[in-house]
C-alpha cells in the first residue's frame, strides 16, 4: 500500500491507545501501565521476529541502532504516560510535534519552512502558557517525551533504511522491555490479578506500540525523513479528536487557536515537502 495509507492508520492509533490507557491509570498506575505496553508488544513481535536472531546476525553498527531504539521507546512510553497523567492529551500532542518540525527543516531548509517553525512554536506556546506555574512537572515530561519522540524519528528511519524492517523494531521492543521491566512492574502486578484489567491492558498495549509502530516502519521505509516528519502535522488534530471523543478533554478557544497554529505551520511547507519527496 502507498505510505501515506500507514501513516494515516498510525496517526489514527498513535493517540488512540494511550488515551484508553488514560483511562485505566487509576486501576494500574501510570509506569505499570507504560510497563503492559511496551510487554504486551514485545511478546507480540517475539515469536513473529525472533529478536535474539536480529540482534545475533546483526553487525556492530546495527546492534548499537537497535540498542539506541529500544532504549528511546523504553523512556519515551514512560515520559509519555507521565505527561499525559498530568495534561491533557491534546497539550502533550502539540509539544510533541514541534520537534518533528525541526527534523523536517534539516532536510527542506527555506526561509518558508523557517517561518512554519516560528508559527508552529508560537502555537505551541499559546497552548502552554497557561501550564508554565500549574503544572512545570507535567511540562518536563511533555518537553522529554517531545525530544524522545524526535530522536525516535531520527533513528527508526535509520533502522527502517538497514531493511531490518518489522524484524528491526521487534528486536528494539524486545530491548525496551528490558529497560523498563525494573521499572514499571510493581505497578503492573495489579493487573494480572484481574482478568478485565489485563485484557484492557494488553489491548492497550497493541493498539499503543503494535499498530502504529509496523505502520511507521512501513511508512518510513518508503518516504524521506523529512516529509515524513512533515506528515506528522496531523497529530495534533488526532490527539485533538481523540481527546474529546475518549477523555471528554474539550479545548478552549484558545487551545484550539494554538492547535490550528501548530497545523498551519506545516500547510505552509506541504507543497514544498511533497516535491522534494518526489524527488528523493
Amino acid at each position: 500500500m502507498p505510505p501515506h495509507v500507514w501513516f494515516c492508520v498510525s496517526a489514527v492509533f498513535h493517540y488512540l491507545g494511550p488515551a484508553f490507557a488514560v483511562l485505566l491509570f487509576a486501576q494500574v498506575g501510570v509506569l505499570g501501565m507504560a510497563w503492559l505496553r511496551i510487554a504486551t508488544a514485545a511478546l507480540v513481535f517475539m515469536p513473529l521476529t525472533k529478536p535474539w536472531r536480529v540482534f545475533a546476525h546483526a553487525d556492530r553498527s546495527a546492534r548499537l541502532l537497535l540498542l539506541a531504539f529500544g532504549a528511546c521507546l523504553a523512556v519515551m512510553n514512560c515520559s509519555f504516560y507521565l505527561a499525559l497523567d498530568r495534561l491533557p492529551i491534546s497539550l502533550v500532542a502539540a509539544i510533541e510535534f514541534v520537534g518533528t518540525i525541526g527534523v523536517a527543516l534539516v532536510g527542506l531548509r527555506s526561509q518558508r519552512n523557517f517561518l512554519a517553525l516560528t508559527i508552529a512554536v508560537a502555537g505551541t506556546l499559546l497552548l502552554i502558557d497557561v501550564k508554565w506555574s500549574s503544572d512545570p512537572v507535567g511540562l518536563f515530561w511533555a518537553f522529554l517525551n517531545g525530544a524522545l519522540f524526535v530522536a525516535y524519528i531520527v533513528i527508526g528511519h535509520r533502522l527502517a533504511q538497514t531493511g531490518t524492517g518489522i524484524a528491526g523494531l521487534g528486536a528494539a521492543m524486545a530491548i525496551a522491555f528490558l529497560v523498563v521491566f525494573p521499572i514499571g512492574f510493581s505497578e503492573a502486578l495489579p493487573a494480572f490479578s484481574a482478568p478485565q484489567l489485563l485484557f484492557a491492558a494488553v489491548g492497550v498495549g497493541v493498539c499503543s506500540s503494535v499498530i502504529p509502530y509496523i505502520c511507521d516502519q512501513l511508512a518510513m521505509a518508503q518516504l524521506p525523513r523529512a516529509s515524513f516528519a512533515l506528515m506528522l502535522s496531523l497529530l495534533p488534530l488526532t490527539a485533538t479528536l481523540i481527546g474529546v471523543l475518549v477523555l471528554r478533554q474539550v479545548p478552549s478557544l484558545i487551545e484550539c487557536l494554538g492547535i490550528m497554529l501548530v497545523v498551519t505551520g506545516v500547510s505552509i511547507v506541504r507543497a514544498q515537502a511533497r516535491s522534494a519527496a518526489f524527488l528523493s
